[in-house]
């Protein structure tokens, strides 16, 4: 038996005695090394299978010399091939721009050329990116990244003394005054105190030290590099990491790509997607007997499924983690994103330290927020921030030592969340404009979130929860029986099947639910 990993030989000169003097001396090399050998046939030219991975790299050398030496020339095999790749990057799944996506970037292409369809445009409804489907950017935010990136407009009239001073400002931290130098790998110093400044005021005055907070390639960075140091162990110590059901697929991919395990628990679809403590124990409990579960990851408001948590949840949950030992994650990058009556967003940090020393001065804490959402949806400037509580000073060292690995984040995306959490103010010539347009995206964001909702709720078979928060519905979806079995012959999701038909008939662009996890036997789209 051959082992797997082949080199094939080929003959350079189609002489018949070069090729079976050189097949015999490489035959001879091999047999002597003990490894098992397939003799090629002297032909002009010939292909002899082998595999020399079990040589040591001594003899690989003598063998290909001795084989250049009579004119033998080894071609060579990829070093990285399906088989030899990382093996967790193959159990990475991102199913915002998976393969229905990619059928959609097909169709419009074969719109582009002419072909027939039962409609004219796709329409892209498979990720959050506000800006794509036609939201305008923030006039204020667009005028100060101008400013930072063409200095000379600092001298043009028609830009607000405002927007003058914001740039002059973040252009004063930057190496050289210019965005184009790298920063510091924690963020640009003035910037990470505008962010300190913002967490306080948010926070009903909560302290927040700058040193705290680390700029970050949107919140995506933030949270990988975070679960980078958690992640640890091997076998039964290997670290759990608890993640919502359903969850956003960042998640699940970067714990596949870090090798942890996935600790499911699931939210509860029929009180609007709430969070129960008793499921947490549930998922925790059943992940001890194979896991080292050591961290729980909150998505607030919620993506994809558009809850909002209430203040006695989130002080619930503090408890939870407080009593089990876990590292809670918050990503709170939909922050300003709440739309129902009754809702309203409460950081995880305000209530810990609302809760007392208790808490406060134990619970180990990481919140995440970014550009890319509310009502900035500035996704393609990836900017964006972290906040650790209670971190342990010597992984806080760590920490920093592994966002240096990377240099610094992309300044125009940190200029762009310092002007998030420093925007105009009320007598600044900027501010009426400023609230204006911000008004209007989120009551405009409000209005598609209750639309979308009553809608979907008069369609036969489909169920929609109130949209609190976020930008997403997840309405669950009833698929007829023949539709369940069609799929599982062709070895796709019943709702993958759903979304894929839709696209091909209405050129409307979705992810079903199974991209983001779901209870056996139901079926969603977000």
């Amino acid at each position: 038996m051959l082992p797997s990993r082949s080199v094939w030989i080929c003959i350079q000169r189609e002489k018949k005695h070069i090729c079976h003097r050189s097949s015999q001396h490489v035959t001879g090399l091999l047999k002597s090394s003990g490894s098992p050998v397939i003799t090629p046939s002297p032909l002009s030219s010939f292909s002899f299978s082998k595999s020399l991975s079990g040589l040591s790299a001594a003899r690989r050398g003598l063998i290909q010399r001795k084989m250049s030496e009579n004119g033998v020339t080894a071609r060579r095999s990829k070093v990285l091939t399906i088989d030899t790749m990382n093996a967790t990057v193959k159990k990475v799944e991102y199913a915002v721009r998976g393969p229905i996506v990619q059928r959609a970037v097909q169709i419009e292409k074969e719109l582009k050329e002419g072909a027939k369809k039962p409609f004219t445009e796709v329409i892209k409804a498979n990720i959050g990116d506000a800006h794509a489907m036609g939201q305008q950017p923030i006039t204020f935010f667009r005028q100060v990244l101008a400013l930072c990136s063409y200095p000379e407009l600092l001298k043009d009239g028609n830009f607000p003394e405002d927007a003058k001073h914001r740039a002059r400002r973040i252009l004063q931290g930057c190496g050289g005054e210019s965005i184009g130098a790298y920063s510091g790998s924690q963020g640009i110093e003035c910037i990470r105190q505008d962010v300190a400044r913002y967490i306080e005021r948010r926070d009903g005055g909560v302290p927040c030290d700058p040193d705290n907070v680390f700029l970050s390639t949107g919140a995506s960075d933030g949270i990988v590099t975070m679960l980078k140091l958690l992640v640890a162990g091997e076998g039964r110590s290997r670290t759990g990491i608890m993640i919502s059901i359903p969850q956003y697929p960042l998640y699940s991919a970067a714990l596949a790509e870090l090798g942890a395990v996935q600790v499911n628990y699931y939210l509860d679809e029929e009180k609007c997607w709430g969070l129960d403590i008793s499921e947490l124990q549930r998922s925790l409990e059943a992940a001890r007997q194979h896991c080292n579960p050591r961290a729980l990851c909150i998505i607030n408001p919620g993506n994809p499924t558009g809850q909002v948590q209430s203040r006695q949840c989130i002080e619930d949950v503090i408890r939870f983690a407080a009593k089990e030992d876990l590292f809670l994650m918050a990503d709170e990058v939909y922050q300003d994103n709440v739309y129902a009556d009754g809702c309203q967003f409460h950081s995880f940090k305000k209530v810990l330290f609302e809760m007392g020393p208790e808490y406060s001065n134990t619970v180990e804490l990481a919140s995440f927020h970014s550009t890319s959402k509310c009502y900035m949806g500035e996704c393609g400037f990836r900017g964006g921030y972290m906040e650790v509580i209670n971190l342990d000073p010597e992984v806080k060292e760590q920490l920093s030592k592994l966002v240096s690995v990377r240099l610094c984040p992309p300044v125009p995306g940190q200029a762009l969340m310092g002007l998030v959490v420093n925007p105009p103010q009320p007598g600044e010539p900027s501010y009426t404009t400023f609230m204006k347009e911000r008004t209007g995206v989120l009551s405009t964001l409000a209005e598609k979130a209750k639309l979308t909702e009553q809608i979907l709720n008069t369609v036969p078979g489909i169920a929609c929860n109130p949209v609190q928060g976020a930008m997403y519905s997840f309405p669950r979806i009833t698929l007829p029986e023949r539709a369940v079995k069609e799929a599982k012959e062709k070895g796709q999701a019943p709702d993958m099947l759903y979304c894929m038909k839709l696209l091909e008939e209405t050129g409307i662009c979705l992810v079903p639910g199974s991209g983001f996890g779901q209870r056996d036997g139901t079926y969603h789209f977000r």
